[in-house]
């Protein structure tokens, strides 16, 4: 099922990618910050639900929440000239690969122990 759901998302991305407009580079960093803002908040939500305290208010605000602060920081350090947005990606990017940590962490095991279970059944 998740397999399905993500041959439709890529292929509705790759037809989607190859029909937009291109996005001009006064926006793109703004763009950028914002996906890497969502991404960090995706993986959080990940991760909350590998640990069983998901809740979908705190995901959502947290996903608007962060996109739209590092939006802010961007605009702010342009009108400063200064490159604060790089402060938000350090964040953002350090617990992206902090929750990637967890959740690659939980799988190994969870395939640890199905193998193990597996050559016991076995024996």
């Amino acid at each position: 099922m998740i397999a399905i759901a993500i041959l439709i998302g890529c292929i509705l991305g790759a037809i989607l990618g190859m029909n937009a407009p291109m996005i001009s580079y006064t926006y793109s960093s703004y763009l950028a910050i914002a996906i890497i803002a969502a991404l960090d908040s995706v993986f959080g939500g990940i991760t909350s639900v590998i640990k069983k305290n998901f809740d979908l208010k705190i995901f959502i605000t947290g996903f608007f929440g962060n996109a739209i602060l590092s939006i802010l920081l961007t605009i702010l350090g342009q009108k400063l000239n200064v490159d604060i947005y790089l402060a938000a990606i350090v964040v953002f990017v350090g617990r992206m690969f902090t929750n990637l940590g967890i959740i690659r962490r939980y799988y190994v095991d969870k395939w640890s122990n199905q193998l193990k279970e597996k050559k016991e059944k076995q024996i």
